[in-house]
């Protein structure tokens, strides 16, 4: 690992690394080697998120590796665009943090297609896998239901012979889709349905993404998944709790094949459910295919592409990822954990500038007109590095609606008539005239300056109990700002079986033209910033030069709490 490679935080514990550390001591494998493998079919999300944190950072806590391995064995649903995003994904979330290396080696369960058609002709020869004529819906039928005995296939009987010239003429491309598939032959009357003689491999002539027409036949997932982790060494096989009753499947078919030793172990732990959030990567097709957002890597969405576009950092999803707690347990965690994991990444690293989302005009009557006095400005108060700059000061300015009010509330410390305000980094004011049009909207305040109370002024130190933040209306430069918010009303937006258009946030994305200080001109596209006193942002891959668009990322505190007390 490179001497620039940013330190890790202690390492969680769990009971999955608590038996690769028992491995270990044993000297069970010669090497730890865990994997992750997502099928290309769709955007990885925050939930696969975690998955790739778990897998690399238990190769990197125990001195292993972790190959990324394209699980592309179902043609009809894979395309290339999603093999590219993943890869680019996972090194985006991993680069500088695990294993010190940017770019994992990649694998894919097409580069063992011929080794695993030739497991499969091992296992016909055994006697333990046959060719079935039964078409899917029969297969399920004979199958039966858990608590009841399956019906064997009238063809579990075929001759290890009639078999292998069945399966020779399927990989030739002599039947039909669905005509045929290879089963293996364990035990029609298992109380476990997925060993009742499973289809391990079925016939589609489609082009595949990445070996094109070289095959017509596919081996399904729980036939492919196992062996390709055999082939590549896998150690710790680790996947979602849903697939824990697949396991017995895993260890008959890499025991039945019977070449590797030691062999790989499956582990299942609970996948990442969490608030006010969808993770079917079918439910978010739907979003995408209506239109409801702008695409995959919309800021609402929780794939990784959408949350990197918000501006949500790697450093930000890994520490969420990496410690929120490995389990067996299915839970559901609060979004506010992820949120607060953002905001606490964010504060650290995020330039402070001045803008103003909603602009209310005020003009400082003692102010020289056609003069300009700059102002020092802490560029992050946390970071001394960061330095200071200048933002200019004029007559005229912008300051946010929200900030005056003419008839204050009690406690209300903002700018109102006859009251003072400092203006962050410049002058305290004092409202002296409010200025309304036709309809008695307020359009403009007349304010007066104390001169003297610029930091090193001789009425600096002068105390009051409102600050609030300004751009010179002289400098603004617009921009268009996107402000957005969680996609769904509710916590759980499928609870009890609803549709989750019926709670969806109506204030999901609201667009504005705001005023921003002249220096975020030079914004920069890999930097984050915080618009003081309002929330973070990120400029988006739209802007154009003069033009720059701000996504906000996340608001400076949890807003959402509030509502929820006021319920």
């Amino acid at each position: 690992m490179s001497n620039d490679t940013p330190a890790a935080p202690a390492a969680p514990s769990d009971f999955i690394r608590d038996v690769v550390a028992q491995h270990v001591a044993d000297a069970s494998y010669p090497k730890i080697l865990t994997r992750f493998p997502p099928e290309p079919n769709g955007y990885l999300h925050i939930g696969h998120a975690k998955s790739i944190c778990l897998n690399f950072g238990i190769a990197r806590e125990f001195g292993g590796a972790c190959n990324l391995r394209m699980d592309d064995t179902n043609p009809t649903k894979e395309d290339m665009e999603y093999v590219e995003s993943i890869i680019f994904d996972v090194n985006w979330l991993i680069a500088g943090w695990a294993d010190g290396v940017k770019t994992p080696q990649l694998f894919h369960a097409s580069d063992y297609f011929e080794q695993l058609y030739g497991f499969a002709v091992t296992l016909i020869k055994k006697g333990v896998a046959f060719v079935c004529d039964l078409t899917g819906e029969q297969i399920a039928e004979f199958r039966g239901a858990p608590g009841d005995l399956g019906r064997p296939s009238p063809d579990r009987d075929r001759s290890v012979e009639e078999n292998l010239d069945l399966f020779a003429r399927m990989r030739a491309g002599e039947f039909a889709d669905g005509t045929k598939t290879l089963r293996a032959k364990i035990d029609m009357a298992s109380p476990n349905i997925h060993l009742r003689d499973p289809v391990i491999y079925r016939i589609r002539h489609t082009e595949h993404q990445a070996t094109g027409n070289q095959w017509c036949i596919y081996p399904m997932y729980d036939y492919a998944h196992c062996l390709s982790d055999a082939i590549e060494g896998i150690s710790h096989s680790i996947c979602t709790l849903e697939f824990e009753v697949h396991r017995p499947l895993y260890d008959w078919l890499v025991d039945e094949v019977g070449l590797w030793n030691p062999r790989p172990r499956q582990y299942e732990f609970a996948r990442l459910s969490l608030t006010y959030t969808l993770m079917s990567k079918r439910k978010l097709l739907q979003l995408v295919e209506e239109k409801i957002v702008t695409g995959w890597d919309d800021p609402r969405m929780p794939t990784i592409c959408g949350m990197r576009r918000r501006g949500v950092t790697a450093s930000a999803l890994r520490n969420f990822a990496y410690h929120i707690g490995v389990t067996k347990y299915m839970s559901l965690t609060d979004v506010a954990v992820l949120e607060h994991a953002i905001r606490e990444d964010l504060n650290k690293i995020a330039q402070r500038r001045l803008a103003v989302l909603r602009p209310l005009k005020v003009v400082i009557t003692n102010f020289p007109e056609g003069k300009t006095e700059q102002c020092a400005a802490v560029n992050n108060p946390g970071d001394e590095t960061a330095g200071t700059r200048e933002i200019p000061f004029t007559r005229e300015m912008w300051i946010e609606q929200d900030d005056f009010m003419e008839v204050p509330a009690p406690k209300y410390f903002r700018l109102k008539p006859g009251g003072e305000v400092r203006l962050k980094y410049a002058f305290i004011i004092k409202c002296d005239e409010v200025v309304k049009d036709a309809d008695g909207k307020v359009t403009e305040l007349r304010c007066t300056a104390d001169l003297d109370s610029k930091t090193g002024g001789p009425t600096a130190g002068r105390k009051v109990k409102g600050t609030i933040h300004w751009v010179s209306a002289a400098h603004a430069l617009d921009g268009e700002v996107r402000l957005y918010d969680r996609l769904f009303t509710e916590s759980e937006p499928e609870k009890d079986g609803r549709d989750f258009k019926t709670v969806l946030n109506p204030h999901s994305l609201e667009v504005i033209t705001a005023k921003l200080e002249p220096s975020l001109r030079d914004a920069r596209a890999d930097a984050r910033y915080q618009f003081e006193r309002l929330a973070y942002f990120t400029l988006d891959a739209d802007s154009k030069p003069g033009a720059p668009i701000f996504n906000r990322t996340i608001t400076l505190k949890d807003a959402w709490a509030k509502e929820a007390q006021r319920g």
